[in-house]
């Protein structure tokens, strides 16, 4: 619609896409960068979680997630996200600001939530399954139990996601968000974007 945006989006096909010391870094410089130009974002989310582990421990990459996170919170630009995959604990607050303008939005193949289920129940039920006779038919039992629970539109409303949509959708929800979003900005972008539309 000729309006500029910055698009914050993740590559799953590197560390599964979660957030290691780099990504943090460069989130947080990206987010302050649209942030210092007005530049309304865009986040196309499939977030796993905050990168764990020795080697991350030893980088700092949590204290660099928080940073990219209070980057995110403390922008003042609209936001519009679109859920596409997965947003799993503490990461998955780094979708968008939870405060001001950040329409949430989600793809039916979203799927979220404090943790993965077949993490959690790994965590939960660890001794029970490693006792059991048959630990997978055990896993499986128990997976199948607590996915009776999951409901994408349950766990919606939780996240304040305003509606499961046909990716096809995307498109011109995105357009109609920005027509809207560029009246809000302050200073010349905003003044420069209304003159373009004339």
């Amino acid at each position: 619609m000729g309006h500029p945006v910055g698009i914050l989006a993740n590559d799953p096909s590197h560390a599964g896409g979660a957030m290691t010391l780099k990504s943090s870094q460069k989130i947080e410089t990206f987010v302050d960068l649209c942030d210092t130009f007005h530049i309304p974002i865009v986040s196309l989310f499939d977030q796993p979680g905050v990168m764990i582990g020795p080697d991350a421990e030893r980088q700092g990459t949590i204290r660099a997630a928080m940073r990219a996170m209070a980057a995110i919170d403390q922008s003042r630009v609209p936001w519009c996200t679109i859920i596409l995959r997965r947003a799993f604990g503490v990461a998955g607050a780094a979708h968008g600001r939870l405060g001001g303008i950040n329409l949430r939005y989600a793809w039916p193949s979203a799927s979220w939530g404090s943790i993965p289920l077949e993490g959690g129940i790994a965590a939960a039920y660890r001794r029970q399954i490693e006792a059991a006779d048959d630990p997978d038919a055990l896993r499986e039992e128990l997976t199948d139990k607590y996915r009776g629970y999951t409901s994408p539109f349950r766990t919606a409303e939780r996240f304040g996601v305003l509606g499961i949509i046909d990716p096809r959708d995307s498109r011109p929800l995105l357009c109609d968000w920005i027509e809207t979003a560029a009246g809000m900005l302050p200073g010349l972008l905003g003044s420069a974007s209304r003159t373009m539309r004339r």
